[in-house]
C-alpha cells in the first residue's frame, strides 16, 4: 500500500471518529441538562457543599500553621497580597 493511500484511509477514520466524539457529546449534553433541569436542589446542594468544604479545608491548613494561629493579622495582609497579585496578573495577561 502506498503513502497517499494510506494518508487517505487514516483520513477517513479520524473523519469517522471525529463525527462519532461530537455524536457523543451531543447526547451526553443533553443527559447533563435534562439532569439539572430534573433535580436543580440537588446540584446546588452539591455545589454549595464542595464550596463549604473549600473554605472549611482553606481553614483548618491555615488554623495548622503555627505562625498563622498567633498573627491573625497577618491572615489578612497575607489574603489582600495575593489578592492584589492575582488581579494584577489577570490585568497584565489580559
Amino acid at each position: 500500500m502506498n503513502i497517499d493511500k494510506q494518508k487517505e484511509v487514516v483520513g477517513a477514520e479520524i473523519k469517522k471518529l471525529e463525527s462519532a466524539g461530537s455524536s457523543l457529546s451531543g447526547k451526553m449534553r443533553s443527559v447533563r441538562d435534562s439532569a439539572f433541569t430534573r433535580f436543580p436542589l440537588v446540584f446546588v446542594l452539591l455545589s454549595s457543599f464542595g464550596l463549604v468544604a473549600t473554605f472549611y479545608g482553606f481553614e483548618k491548613v491555615i488554623d495548622g500553621i503555627p505562625f498563622f494561629t498567633n498573627n491573625p493579622y497577618m491572615i489578612l495582609i497575607t489574603g489582600i497580597l495575593v489578592l492584589l497579585f492575582t488581579g494584577a496578573l489577570y490585568k497584565k495577561l489580559s
